[in-house]
């Protein structure tokens, strides 16, 4: 638990500093850090988590309710039926584990990466079943998740060809 604080205080520094390049730049860098780390740990796909972190769209501090009475919470809105499962990983309390959560971006990344891990075993390796699994257990729900997930992933990628023909002056791959 002590690296989850370790993170909350670094982020807590860069969301009280100026916002300027150099201070993006170090955003940047500590979101990559923090996707990095997790997925070595649990041995997924940085890119999935990243793609995953857009399609969830969630953000520090925000917990989303859902329709079946569950919230989401934070970056990589993880719902709160994990709670219980990942307070015993960490060796946290409910209400702590909640907390880091909605307030830590690398301990909110690390569940992701976990709970992403717990799908691809479930699905037996298969990545896009159990990116879908990451979602949802109903197939019409998962369907519906991998597409988004799908037109992420192309949008990304169509920013990065952009991106790197601008930094080769213009001139494609």
């Amino acid at each position: 638990m002590k690296r989850i604080f370790v993170c909350a205080l670094a982020i807590a520094a860069l969301h009280n500093a100026p916002t300027r390049a150099a201070d993006d730049m170090a955003r940047g860098a500590f979101v990559k850090e923090c996707i990095d780390a997790a997925a070595s740990a649990h041995a997924v796909p940085p890119a999935i988590l990243l793609i995953l972190l857009n399609v969830e769209n969630g953000r520090l501090g925000e917990v989303s309710q859902n329709t079946n009475k569950t919230v989401d919470i934070g970056p990589m809105q993880v719902n709160d039926s994990w709670l219980p499962k990942l307070a015993a990983r960490w060796g946290a309390s409910v209400d702590a584990t909640y907390l880091a959560l909605r307030d830590e971006f690398c301990a909110n990344i690390e569940a992701g990466a976990w709970i992403l891990r717990q799908a691809l075993d479930e699905a037996k390796g298969d990545i896009w079943e159990g990116v879908g699994l990451y979602h949802s257990h109903t197939e019409r729900h998962k369907t519906e998740y991998l597409r988004k997930v799908l037109q992420h992933a192309g949008r990304l990628q169509k920013r990065a060809s952009a991106e790197l023909v601008a930094d080769n002056g213009g001139v494609g791959r």
